[in-house]
């Protein structure tokens, strides 16, 4: 059976971004459990987003509802202000609904493509993947696009909901720090400097892309505990 994710953006009333996040991952991750889905991660905003903002993602069977994964993981949420949820289908990656497990710096990239330039984007995703993992000791978690089923018909400047045409889609990439984020930025040698041209390239056939840091509150390796915001 095929995968459908969801990626829930929560924010939390002032201050309190830690315990939505425990109460997510701990009340939150039971009830998605019982409604038959499965809690992918949970992050805490690093770069780009503010403080008080959780982002986390959820797996549910194909056909899932985006409200029925909004209300398994967001209703009674201790700490919670408000949340938007989204449905995304899996791209090229990931191959399963295995959540990430290692710390590191994650990055949720937005983008929005005219559709005639989609399947050259793809392209570009595969072949620069494996050089760009090997080279900066990083991973591609994911890249979804969305279905345009979502919790709410708003704008939302954060991942261009409502207000950029064209396929969106969310890559997830991680990274062991912030450090390794921005030497992967800057190719040394001819190796590097050809993945960084395909991966570039990717920017010349969207229309829109904006970019921000987490780090993953779910990790099993490794806490957490700078204090980024």
């Amino acid at each position: 059976m095929s995968t459908l994710y969801v990626h829930h953006r929560l924010e939390a009333l002032p201050r309190r971004w830690q315990e939505l996040a425990t109460s997510l991952a701990t009340e939150g991750a039971a009830k998605v459990g019982s409604a038959g889905g499965s809690l992918y991660g949970v992050w805490r905003s690093q770069i780009g987003r503010p403080r008080d903002e959780v982002q986390a993602m959820t797996a549910w069977p194909a056909g899932t509802a985006a409200k029925t994964a909004h209300a398994a993981l967001a209703a009674g949420a201790r700490g919670l202000h408000r949340a938007s949820s989204e449905a995304l289908v899996p791209t090229l990656r990931p191959a399963n609904a295995t959540p990430p497990a290692r710390q590191g710096n994650y990055a949720f990239r937005w983008f929005a493509t005219p559709e005639p330039h989609w399947p050259e984007f793809l392209d570009l995703c595969a072949a620069g993947w494996p050089g760009f993992e090997s080279a900066y000791d990083s991973q591609v978690i994911g890249l979804w696009q969305a279905t345009g089923d979502r919790v709410g018909h708003a704008p939302d400047e954060a991942t261009g909901a409502g207000t950029q045409d064209g396929i969106r889609s969310l890559l997830l990439t991680r990274r062991p720090n912030l450090a390794m984020w921005e030497r992967s930025k800057i190719p040394e040698g001819a190796a590097e400097a050809a993945v960084r041209d395909k991966l570039s390239r990717r920017y010349d056939l969207c229309d829109w892309t904006v970019v921000s840091t987490a780090t993953l509150l779910t990790a099993q390796d490794r806490q957490d505990t700078a204090r980024w915001t």
